[in-house]
């Protein structure tokens, strides 16, 4: 593997400095496959009645599992921003309080819904409170939900899964948080621990579920239902500027900041929202300066043939959702068109960050939810610019234990 050619942004990597990488391969010769999202979405539809009745916080809003786009006034103000400042709040998402929410359930109702109309039990025009039932319930007891998981996607899975009766079986690397862990036990998932990172987690689950073939393997690396089900949110998300009568085109532009770990979310997201939205939004992901494995892949052309450890880095963040060193190939090579570019962003700077949240504005969310915001301190044209949206998506954080959320706080 000849690394010279990129010696520049490796040498920068491997000094831990929270960077911007610019992709010179974006463009606006690009394809959107919108029948991947309209499928997705009509799945969706089709499953509202079962959410309202199984799970009957998603009553407020019809069956649709979505999250309120905040304005935030305070930290806008200190963090000097123009224009308007929203957070998207999929740290609230309903049933599993993460982003991981929309492509993890997304792809356990694929499944279930697969299953059963194979069995002749529904078609696409029945009513979906028929999944409450015993006879579907006892016919999705002989499948396997497989997965590999730093935690909030297993936290969705095996929400997901277990209540419609599948078995669950997480596969999680070691920086996966314990009460992560006890809490998908609780749901009665059996939880497989690695002492490895997210790729050998991912790795196990994959080679598990091949050698059942009543398993149904959810490839976070490679997953097409997962991406789909993220990109839903574009759609979802111009709806609701659209109800705040915010412009958004060529003289009111769109910026965009997500996490971003193997890629799946923030890719789906940054798909749907190139649907919607076109040109006129710019999409940024942020990592850690220990697990930047998104940029390493893309910067180089080597997506998931290269990863973080492979230039000294360690791979360890409190940001363990983002915690990954290998990433999707599938994603680094949809994002080339697509993708304005990659931050980076210091394990001190996310804790910050999470303080100061909470301090003006009273949102408690796990440290990884903020690394969007360093986009602020990275991109000083697109924070002066007066008729700019800017949103921070905030990925994972309502789920978390009241004393877990005490130490990020406290910075502990």
């Amino acid at each position: 593997m000849d690394l010279s050619p990129f010696k520049e942004i490796i040498d920068s990597l491997q000094a831990r400095q929270a960077i911007l990488w610019q992709n010179p391969k974006k463009s606006n010769k690009y394809q959107i496959d919108s029948n991947l999202i309209d499928d997705s979405e009509a799945r969706m539809n089709r499953f509202a009645p079962y959410f309202q009745k199984a799970f009957p916080q998603t009553k407020l809003h019809s069956g649709r599992i979505e999250s309120q786009l905040q304005h935030i006034p305070h930290m806008q103000q200190k963090l000097g921003v123009m224009g308007k400042l929203f957070l998207k709040r999929d740290d609230a998402l309903p049933i599993s309080g993460s982003i991981k929410a929309r492509g993890g359930i997304h792809e356990v109702l694929y499944a279930a819904e697969k299953i059963a109309l194979e069995h002749q039990l529904i078609t696409k025009d029945t009513d979906y409170t028929i999944f409450t039932t015993e006879p579907i319930q006892e016919l999705l007891s002989n499948y396997t939900i497989v997965v590999g998981s730093t935690g909030n996607l297993g936290l969705s899975i095996g929400i997901m899964s277990a209540t419609l009766g599948f078995k669950v079986h997480v596969h999680m690397s070691h920086d996966a948080k314990e009460w992560k862990k006890q809490l998908l036990r609780k749901i009665g998932a059996k939880v497989i621990e690695h002492s490895g990172d997210f790729s050998l987690a991912v790795d196990n689950g994959r080679r598990e579920a091949l050698a059942d073939p009543n398993s149904y393997f959810i490839d976070d690396e490679n997953s097409k239902q997962l991406f789909a089900g993220y990109a839903v949110a574009g759609r979802r998300l111009k709806q609701q500027l659209e109800a705040e009568d915010i412009t958004i085109d060529a003289d009111h532009p769109l910026y965009v900041y997500i996490p971003c770990g193997v890629g799946g979310g923030p890719g789906g997201v940054t798909y749907g929202l190139k649907e919607s939205f076109g040109e006129n939004v710019h999409c940024y992901f942020a990592e850690p300066i220990e697990s930047p494995c998104m940029l390493l892949g893309m910067a180089t052309g080597y997506h998931d043939h290269i990863a973080v450890k492979d230039i000294g880095l360690t791979n360890r963040t409190i940001a363990d959702g983002l915690a990954v060193g290998r990433p999707s190939s599938f994603v680094g090579k949809q994002m080339e068109p697509l993708l304005d570019g990659i931050m980076t962003i210091s394990d001190e700077q996310l804790s910050s960050f999470v303080r100061e949240l909470y301090e003006t504005e009273q949102i408690i969310v796990e440290p990884s939810a903020t690394a969007g915001f360093i986009g602020f301190k990275q991109l000083p044209k697109a924070v002066r610019h007066e008729n700019a949206t800017h949103i921070v998506w905030a990925t994972g954080g309502s789920m978390v234990p009241k004393e877990e959320q005490k130490k990020y706080i406290l910075g502990i």
